[in-house]
């Protein structure tokens, strides 16, 4: 299985690195009680969609980290103006005038993801890069900018016709926010060049300025929880953007951050919590009060954690749109699903739309084998929780929230699932057994129970021709 995984999870090191995040050393339980509810209704949905989706998708290439001025792998530029960064930033911000989106109907990605079971969204309001993917009054360098043509497009709001379609169907809405802002002159100060991923000047020295973007990211998620219906979370990435006391210096990228940017947690959450009673304010990689919960990137733990937790993971290799991005299969994506949710968390998966305004014809057929898969076995992964032993072999469990009932998902390492003769659970303290069932079969099944689990007789007719994909789900009612 180490093997199955690290195929799974050894991604591109450009793609990766950029914006690897830590798992919090500690997390603080929200003393809002409405937060706790919330947060144990999103800790049930455990599947999501993640979209990133800029101007930045028309050259195809990383989102906005192409415009940080730092020499590693995931900010070289590439492409006619590759050669002078001045030159290069300018035409990037010139992407603006040509960004026009005509194939974007939300409605389509809602049926798509629903029908793959997943049931909440987080979307990309604004990037590092500072373009604003909904009517902020902040700022001209916006999607419904007249300098941008899909101004002219009664869909132009993306964010709010995003969120609109994601909630007719009760999708949980969640915004993502960046906190830094690469195009703000009061995050990149004209007067000085930007050297990296941080602030450009002391905040300290210059206080004012300092403060103009306080207030500049304050009045635009303000207009995010105000103007665009419910939103239940408020996902915040730039995790250097800080105060400095809370810096983990054994991690690398922390150690860039020269300066002071504590933008005011504390006034943000507040007028959020109060324009959205019960928000989910998710400060990624910022411990405390306002990381909700934490977000391992591109990546599975080993085992479970002590708090609500999510994988963010790429479907491709990219975040954002790349021509000819190599998606994963829908084995992998399953196998990925299943690890996390036994070990407790949340998949929140990445698709990023084209410059057209949709998805890869890929995305949609990996979508509808998900969804395959999910209609068979989805009672196993929603509302459930995790269960010693957690995993063993290609083995993974989970139980359910509601019933005294327990699911083994028997990985499969091809899309056709073939199950040995016998299979053994070792399940410990569970009460007296009533009945195990194969999910997706009619079949009854012989066992035997012991002091160390359960032995599961599989017929023939089940060990090469059971109709299943991607993964066998037994269901142990107890």
């Amino acid at each position: 299985m180490k093997k199955l995984l690290f195929s799974i999870l050894l991604l591109p090191l450009h793609i990766v690195v950029a914006q690897q995040h830590q798992m919090s050393k500690s997390y603080v339980v929200p003393d809002d009680t409405l937060v706790q509810q919330k947060l144990g209704k999103w800790q049930d949905l455990k599947f999501g969609l993640f979209m990133h989706w800029g101007t930045y998708s028309q050259w195809g290439v990383v989102e906005s980290w192409s415009i940080c001025p730092e020499d590693e792998g995931w900010t070289q530029r590439t492409g006619p103006y590759a050669a002078d960064y001045y030159g290069y930033k300018k035409a990037y911000e010139n992407l603006q005038t040509t960004f026009n989106p005509q194939n974007f109907h939300p409605e389509k990605w809602v049926a798509a993801a629903k029908a793959a079971g997943m049931k909440y969204v987080v979307f990309t309001t604004k990037h590092h890069d500072g373009f604003c993917m909904f009517d902020t009054k902040q700022t001209d360098y916006k999607i419904t900018s007249t300098k941008t043509p899909f101004s002219s497009d009664p869909r132009s709001n993306i964010t709010s016709e995003i969120f609109n379609a994601f909630r007719k169907e009760n999708f949980m809405i969640g915004a993502y926010f960046s906190k830094p802002d690469w195009h703000s002159e009061n995050y990149w100060w004209p007067y000085f060049p930007p050297k990296d991923r941080n602030v450009n000047y002391d905040p300290a020295k210059y206080p004012e300025r300092w403060q103009k973007f306080k207030d500049y990211t304050y009045n635009q998620i303000q207009e995010l929880m105000t103007g665009y219906g419910k939103v239940d979370i408020l996902w915040l990435d730039g995790g250097w953007v800080r105060p400095k006391s809370t810096i983990d210096s054994s991690v690398d990228w922390q150690r860039t951050i020269t300066f002071n940017q504590d933008i005011d947690m504390p006034r943000i959450a507040s007028m959020g919590r109060s324009k959205q009673p019960g928000l989910i304010v998710v400060d990624r990689t910022v411990t405390g009060q306002y990381e909700n919960y934490t977000t391992p990137e591109q990546q599975v733990p080993n085992e479970p954690l002590d708090h609500p937790w999510e994988s963010c993971i790429t479907m491709g290799n990219s975040w954002s749109y790349v021509p000819g991005d190599q998606y994963k299969s829908a084995n992998q994506i399953v196998t990925l699903l299943v690890k996390i949710v036994s070990r407790g968390g949340n998949l929140l998966m990445n698709i990023g739309p084209g410059p057209d305004g949709d998805w890869d014809p890929v995305a949609y057929d990996r979508l509808k084998q998900i969804g395959d898969w999910i209609k068979v076995n989805g009672e196993g992964i929603y509302n459930s929780t995790s269960i010693a032993p957690y995993s063993e072999s290609n083995i993974y469990y989970t139980k359910s929230k509601k019933a005294n009932t327990i699911y083994a998902f028997v990985l499969s390492e091809k899309d056709k699932v073939e199950l040995p003769q016998n299979i053994a659970l070792h399940l410990k303290g569970i009460a007296k057994i009533k009945k195990v069932s194969l999910l997706g079969s009619d079949k009854k099944l012989k066992w035997t129970a012991s002091a160390d689990g359960i032995s599961i007789n599989i017929p023939a007719s089940l060990q090469t021709n059971n109709g299943l994909s991607q993964a066998a789900v037994f269901k142990i009612q107890y």
